[in-house]
């Protein structure tokens, strides 16, 4: 059985016990239990999607926090000495899927 989660924009296709970086949650600290819904559950031959996944469900657990790569970038304009040096490293939360019930 698997499903797919919508979170932080993004949609992920998750199993039981699979660990994954999620944009953070702000759930607070570790071993912070989440609910989150789902967009499809297939277990089978059966497919739950729209109206029936209203009693469906995926629990999981924060395992801990995590930091992807440095990005870094540069802007200037020719010739009007005009610079910019930016970066950016992206957090994440790291969850751990504990369940997923359909009904």
């Amino acid at each position: 059985m698997y499903a797919v989660i919508s979170t932080g924009g993004k949609q992920y296709r998750v199993t039981e016990g699979q660990q994954l970086d999620v944009e953070l949650l702000g759930a607070g600290d570790d071993d912070a239990e989440l609910d989150l819904t789902p967009v499809l559950v297939v277990d089978g031959d059966t497919v739950l999607s729209g109206g029936a996944l209203s009693k469906a469900s995926v629990k999981a657990k924060v395992v801990g926090q995590a930091k992807g790569p440095k990005i870094t970038g540069f802007t200037y304009k020719n010739k009007s000495n005009q610079r910019r040096r930016w970066g950016h490293r992206q957090r994440y939360d790291t969850i751990e899927i504990t369940g997923i019930t359909k009904d």
